[in-house]
């Protein structure tokens, strides 16, 4: 069975990164098709050029084929290419833009957002949501100001020990109660929230950090560690999400989920751990947070969940499951801080404008979406 697992998850998850085939179609009808395309006439003809006659024009299904990588190209890095040509734009009015300093800081601001983004991205490829994360980046951060006393391993650790059991309890009413993402996690954004404000009324100030304080504000080789941590955490995800048997099960069950179960792919499991990791990289965002600001706070982290989805989506990860990278996030990501950064130059604009911005920019995102998978379709 979990030869038959690996092998199937591997086998249907052939979706992943929008490579051409039909979104959620089974993996059996897309081989038949392939099959029955490769086979070439049996009559003895010859196939173009030998006879002396000019040779036919590609096949429709080989046009086809041909459009599928140049959307599922578009799906996948439009984001990247997006992002560039706005920091060439904000480079070219405002001087002080591309100096390695502003881009450093850029970075640095996004990594708490990135990191949620990444359990986002993931759970959404494999066709739900997590609206807790937000909440659980707060409350994060209040269960690093009481563990620090104990010593930064606890402040760090923590945290994420939290996200990890607060994920895995929505993943098992999920995947075995059967209950809708939405629901679960809704009700888990609005309890996590009261329980951080019943535990922080105000602000817990961390006295004497000290070595917790350097995690998140320390540097080496004069970049901050964030950005260290936020760049092997992407690393990390990409190597999992396209170089293993779970990472493959991940676009499997996004993919078409019947499928996925009836070639062995254990749809439960993935899912719960799935949703724990999202919960663990949140409680690590929120480890992190209270390392840069020395305290807790329990309204920290409100609207990451909604800013998590939207990276996600603007970098090129479906809504209906089944396809995305973790590049196209991380551009989502800093695509949300160059946006903020650029009103912050402007000088005259409200921060609100960044909302509109981030909100015009999903809009534009999912019509896009939404028109290349139709034209995937065809």
């Amino acid at each position: 069975m979990r030869a038959n697992t690996k092998l199937g998850a591997a086998g249907i998850a052939a979706n992943r990164h929008g490579n051409g085939a039909p979104h959620g179609e089974p993996l059996a009808a897309r081989q038949v098709a392939a099959d029955a395309g490769s086979i070439g006439p049996t009559n003895g003809a010859p196939r173009g050029g030998a006879s002396g006659t000019p040779p036919s024009a590609p096949p429709p299904r080989a046009r086809g084929e041909r459009r599928n990588r140049i959307v599922g190209l578009i799906q996948s890095r439009g984001a990247i290419g997006i992002l560039i040509l706005v920091c060439a734009v904000a480079g070219a009015i405002f001087p002080d833009f591309l100096r390695f300093a502003n881009l450093a800081d850029i970075v640095s601001a996004g990594s708490f957002l990135g990191l949620i983004a990444i359990g986002q991205s993931l759970v959404i490829i494999m066709g739900g949501f997590d609206l807790s994360v937000g909440s659980m980046v707060g409350l994060g951060t209040v269960i690093a100001a009481y563990a620090a006393p104990y010593g930064w391993g606890a402040a760090l650790l923590a945290p994420i020990v939290a996200g990890l059991v607060i994920g895995l309890a929505n993943g098992v009413l999920i995947a075995r109660a059967r209950m809708a993402p939405f629901i679960v996690t809704l009700a888990a954004l609005l309890g996590l929230k009261g329980v951080a404000l019943v535990l922080a009324s105000q602000d817990l100030l961390i006295g004497n950090p000290g070595f917790f304080a350097q995690i998140a504000n320390g540097s080496i080789l004069g970049i901050n560690n964030t950005i260290w941590l936020l760049v092997a955490a992407y690393a990390l995800g990409a190597l999992v999400l396209n170089a293993t048997p779970y990472g493959a099960a991940i676009f499997a069950i996004g993919g078409n989920e019947e499928a996925a179960r009836m070639l062995g792919v254990r749809v439960e499991r993935v899912k719960i751990l799935t949703y724990g990791a999202s919960g663990a990289l949140a409680g690590l965002a929120g480890a992190l947070l209270a390392s840069h600001l020395d305290s807790g706070l329990s309204a920290a982290g409100t609207g990451y969940e909604l800013q998590s989805i939207a990276a996600a989506v603007i970098g090129g990860v479906l809504l209906t499951g089944g396809v995305g990278t973790m590049a196209g996030p991380l551009a989502g990501v800093l695509l949300l801080g160059v946006i903020q950064n650029v009103i912050n130059q402007v000088g005259t604009l409200s921060p609100y404008y960044q909302n509109l911005a981030s909100g015009v920019f999903l809009l534009i995102a999912v019509i896009v979406q939404t028109v290349l998978t139709s034209s995937r379709r065809r």
